[in-house]
């Protein structure tokens, strides 16, 4: 598509000509005409890498998308409705630089609009104008004091069993394969595996152990398939993504046991052989009151020769596995649906504060004002960076990320970072002393010992004079360097001789009976740690913390207000995309809300002004 030409100049008779009457000084709508919508003009440049300059079809105004965009993120409405604000309320067309009656556009344009800034690396873009804007405003930094927390974000499907995920990733796999393959090069068990993955559907009723058999027979059924597609007159259908998918599934939720493997149609347990599916790939019709899934395991039949004669296929060195066995261990960043794979499973908390979900994880950074704010005065502190990444990633991978998102903004590390115990760890505040920052947030208490033991927190240990006390106040007698050659993680080791330990008070405590002395392992950063658990009780540590609570009421506000709990569509750039938009619409909202204050402010000052010169 081709740009359209634009102006930004009002036409003669626009709803501008209105704006006296309908928009006051301090209306949002008149606030977003004055002090958002130029520096939307000014990302113009930036949303001509989507379009063709001067060939196709004349596209839609990319300024206007952009402007739609973060309105119906404002009153949070969908596309649909927000094409039909676009087209009746007078506020938008004022705020947008149009008028009541000027030609509106398929809500499918938006769509469109969203895939394109997709395509071109552009998902931040709203985010990143309004905040360039809020910096000439003089109302953020690159360089501030901020706060980061995480919150959950729930994916556009449900969390499946095992089971269910399997079956499903072979259906979709079949139904994938089904127009591209001709039913004469089909392989002779595809009958079988059509009609029980996509025409049947498991009894959810039965017991325990019959679905965990169904499991271990839909792993079995799911790697004859991919054993078969992976021949080389089979490479172009198996690079579909769905069989793609499902191969991956098989990987993440199953083990093969091949001690021996036969060929297929002489293997020690035959496959059945279903008649010729019509075409279309639906099968033969089982007999009544009997179900695929009902019936024995193809591998427990014997063979059925097939009603018509099966042409030659290159299928003769397929083999049979000896077992297909359900991990019993699966990875958090697994395939929990198949619908949308970029979806993982993610905790938080214990016990029954424990909260699961399916979904994404965001991380939000906002800035920490230190201005005291008068009765009634709005914030000044806005979203700094808005990072989504999978849900099985810890917070401080998610902190890692926001680093380079905000360093790619142009931003530096904030001088003082407050945070809960999630992103506390030796190594983050070793890092941030070298830097000359600050990450205030409690540290995690040391773990307590299953047997009763002394923790490493009741050691008073300096790591860098390999000194370490015990409770009952005996030094160290040896202290070893470790290093992992995989990883390059130091630790130490520090050690009491055997007499000392023999003869203390505290040993039942401290060492196990079969023990001659005690030892303790602490990483080389140890030292840092244990004086945050110590300054964490002070009050004045406590008092500092109060910071950062403010960051939960601005989740709850992008997940009330801006609905950033639930996902809108499926992917995980998809959903940055949304993210993005929110935090840009709430930092909109807070600008708009405080300019129309300090209006408000300044016109309470020159009455009180007028008032004061008329009674003298």
């Amino acid at each position: 598509m081709s740009l359209p030409l634009f102006s930004s100049q009002s036409e003669l008779f626009s709803t501008a000509g209105l704006s006296g009457r309908l928009f006051a000084e301090t209306d949002r709508y008149r606030l977003f005409a004055k002090l958002v919508y130029p520096h939307l003009v000014a990302a113009r440049g930036a949303l001509e890498r989507c379009y063709c300059v001067d060939n196709g079809r004349v596209a839609i105004e990319p300024v206007l998308l952009l402007g739609v965009s973060l309105l119906q993120e404002l009153d949070d409405l969908p596309d649909r409705l927000a094409v039909e604000a676009l087209h009746y309320h007078a506020g938008w067309n004022f705020g947008l630089n149009r008028q009541i009656g000027d030609p509106v556009f398929h809500p499918t344009t938006l769509v469109n609009f969203r895939n394109r800034l997709q395509e071109h690396d552009l998902s931040a873009l709203g985010f990143t104008t309004i905040w360039q804007a809020l910096e000439q405003a003089g109302l953020v930094s690159r360089r501030s004091r901020q706060r980061l927390d995480s919150t959950q974000m729930f994916g556009r499907v449900a969390r499946m069993s095992r089971l269910d995920c399997v079956r499903e990733s072979v259906r979709l796999a079949l139904e994938e394969l089904e127009p591209r393959l001709d039913p004469k090069v089909r392989p002779p068990f595809w009958g079988v595996l059509w009609e029980r993955y996509v025409e049947s559907q498991p009894d959810y009723r039965a017991s325990g152990e019959v679905l965990s058999r169904k499991l271990v027979a839909a792993g079995q059924d799911a790697w004859r398939l991919l054993e078969w597609l992976r021949q080389p007159a089979w490479s172009e259908a198996m690079s579909g993504p769905q069989a793609q998918l499902l191969a991956r599934v098989f990987g993440e939720q199953f083990e093969v046991a091949a001690d021996t493997v036969s060929p297929l149609g002489q293997a020690k347990e035959p496959i059945v052989t279903e008649k010729a599916a019509p075409a279309g790939g639906g099968s033969q019709a089982s007999s009544p009151g009997t179900s695929a899934d009902s019936r024995p395991s193809p591998a427990s039949q014997p063979e059925v020769p097939a009603a018509e004669p099966q042409p030659e296929l290159p299928i003769a060195s397929v083999a049979q596995p000896t077992r297909v066995e359900p991990k019993g261990q699966l990875d958090s960043a697994r395939v929990q649906n198949p619908h949308e794979p970029e979806a993982t499973y993610g905790a938080k908390g214990r016990g029954e504060n424990k909260k699961e979900h399916v979904g994404y994880k965001i991380q939000v950074a906002e800035s920490v004002s230190e201005v005291g704010l008068a009765p009634g005065e709005p914030t000044h502190n806005f979203i700094m960076g808005i990072v989504t990444h999978p849900a099985y990633e810890s917070d401080e991978a998610g902190a890692e990320k926001m680093e380079q998102e905000q360093a790619a903004m142009g931003l530096e590390k904030p001088p003082v970072q407050y945070v809960d115990a999630a992103y506390i760890s030796a190594q983050k505040l070793a890092e941030a002393a070298t830097q000359g920052r600050e990450i205030i947030g409690p540290a995690l208490a040391a773990p307590n010992n299953i047997e009763g033991r002394f923790s490493s927190e009741a050691f008073r240990v300096e790591v860098q004079d390999r000194r370490a006390t015990c409770p009952a106040g005996h030094p160290n007698s040896q202290c070893s360097r470790l290093a992992e050659q995989a990883t390059g993680r130091v630790s130490y080791r520090f050690e009491w001789d055997t007499a000392t330990c023999a003869g203390c008070r505290l040993r039942a405590q401290c060492v196990k009976t079969e023990q001659k002395h005690r030892t303790l392992v602490v990483g080389e950063h140890h030292t840092l740690l244990q004086a945050r658990r110590v300054e964490q009780q002070t009050p004045a540590f406590k008092q500092r913390m109060k910071q950062r609570n403010a960051i939960e009421g601005t989740q709850s506000e992008l997940v009330r207000g801006h609905g950033l709990r639930h996902a809108r569509y499926r992917g995980l750039a998809k959903c940055k995309l949304q993210n993005y938009f929110i935090g840009a619409a709430c930092n909109v909202k807070r600008w708009l809300r405080l300019e129309a204050w300090k209006l408000r402010q300044a016109a309470s000052a020159l009455a009180a002004q007028a008032t004061v010169v008329a009674g003298s």
